[in-house]
């Protein structure tokens, strides 16, 4: 038997030498886990967790932009915003970001971003606009058309003191006219404008769709469906005594017999609505 000093102690179990033990905890609390690979060990840790910050900024969405029955598929960072947007579609249709609409749920803001305003993979973003080339093309008839109908106004008496307007104009305001802001200009709503008149006395609201590059005309019996490129020149004057409301004629053909006339048109949308139909685009 050996002598207690010469007692060998049992040899304890080694871990293989390539072998590392990981810096975390094994899943099952069971204590550490051990790698193979030393590789493996902490280094994936920080990975896993500092990773998701930088993944998210080259995060991309795929979108299918529509100009003019044309369809570009586009793919963009997720963090482009509108400006970047209408910069792309500027490269790919020639069409000056000033003068594009940009439709994505509404007009596409240029400050914010495709991830702000919910854009997801596969969405049809739509485009309106006119390149250089074609706005010089119609620009100088209408141009022409709208001075001829100035030097005629200003030859004659106030349009609301016409014998055809007062018999409209003397019915009052009506009661469910929009409000209206004096001294304000707003973009257009994303709602139909409504409780005007037309020339019969009837009740009439205008919608705007941008989308379709159209102005729809509603009346209780019917909807005219208008493009905005045959409308010819828009006409507005202010309500004597209510200045804050105006009355406002689309010309849909080449005389006066084809105006179109709405009364009681709140006055801070007067601008927005000339500049949309009559093609001087708005920023936004």
């Amino acid at each position: 038997m050996a002598a207690p000093d010469e007692m060998v102690e049992p040899e304890m179990a080694k871990i293989p030498e390539a072998a590392e033990l990981s810096c975390s905890e094994s899943g099952d609390g069971g204590g550490l886990a051990v790698a193979e690979d030393p590789d493996q060990a902490c280094g994936q840790s920080s990975v896993s967790n500092g990773g998701g910050g930088s993944e998210a900024d080259r995060e991309m969405v795929e979108l299918k932009i529509i100009w003019n029955k044309n369809k570009y598929d586009v793919k963009l960072p997720l963090d482009s915003t509108g400006a970047n947007l209408k910069q792309k579609i500027h490269t790919l249709t020639g069409l000056p970001p000033a003068m594009q609409k940009v439709m994505y749920k509404g007009l596409l803001p240029e400050e914010k971003t495709l991830r702000d305003i919910k854009v997801t993979n596969g969405a049809k973003i739509m485009v309106v606009g006119s390149t250089i080339n074609d706005v010089l093309a119609v620009t100088t008839p209408k141009e022409n058309i709208q001075q001829e109908v100035k030097a005629e106004e200003s030859t004659k008496e106030p349009l609301c003191r016409q014998k055809q307007h007062r018999k409209v104009l003397d019915k009052g305001k009506p009661e469910d006219v929009m409000p209206a802001l004096k001294g304000v200009q707003e973009r257009l709503p994303t709602v139909p404008l409504s409780g005007m008149y037309n020339k019969t006395g009837g009740k009439v609201r205008l919608t705007f769709k941008l989308e379709q590059d159209q102005l729809w005309i509603g009346t209780k019996e019917r909807t005219e469906k208008i493009p905005m490129g045959s409308i010819k020149n828009v006409i507005t004057e202010p309500i004597e005594g209510f200045d804050d409301y105006h009355m406002m004629a689309f010309q849909l053909g080449p005389t006066e017999a084809s105006y179109y006339w709405v009364y009681w048109v709140p006055t801070q949308y007067v601008d927005a609505i000339k500049d949309t139909v009559l093609g001087k685009w708005q920023y936004f």
